[in-house]
C-alpha cells in the first residue's frame, strides 16, 4: 500500500488549499480514507474521513471550512481547506484505515 500526499504549502490566514492523496495497492473504491494532522508540539489528530459510499465525518474544528471528497477513477482523496487559520498549521497525513497505511505527510503553514 502506498499513499502519496501533495498540495501543501504556505498560505495567508483566510486562504485556501487543496490537498490530494493518491493511493495504490488497495481496492480504493471500497476503502474508507481519512486525513489527520499533527501540529507543532501536538499529537496527531483526526481531521476528516470519507467512506466508500461517500459518507463524510469531520472534526469539530474544521466543520464548515474543510471538505473531503474522492475520485475513484483516479484513486485519489482530496481535502479542500478554506478559511484557513494559523491553528491549522500542521503536517497533514492521508490514511487508509483498513490497511493502517499512512502517507509521508504534506506541510501546511498558515501565516501572514
Amino acid at each position: 500500500v502506498q499513499l502519496v500526499e501533495s498540495g501543501g504549502g504556505l498560505v495567508q490566514p483566510g486562504g485556501s488549499l487543496r490537498l490530494s492523496c493518491v493511493a495504490s495497492g488497495i481496492a480504493f473504491r471500497l476503502a474508507t480514507m481519512g486525513w489527520h494532522r499533527q501540529g507543532p508540539g501536538n499529537q496527531r489528530e483526526f481531521v476528516a474521513q470519507i467512506t466508500s459510499g461517500g459518507y463524510t465525518n469531520y472534526a469539530d474544528s474544521v466543520k464548515g471550512r474543510f471538505t473531503i471528497s474522492r475520485d475513484n477513477a483516479k484513486n485519489t482523496v482530496y481535502l479542500q481547506m478554506n478559511s484557513l487559520k494559523p491553528e491549522d498549521t500542521a503536517v497533514y497525513y492521508c490514511t487508509n484505515y483498513a490497511s493502517a497505511a499512512w502517507g509521508q505527510g504534506t506541510q501546511v503553514t498558515v501565516s501572514s
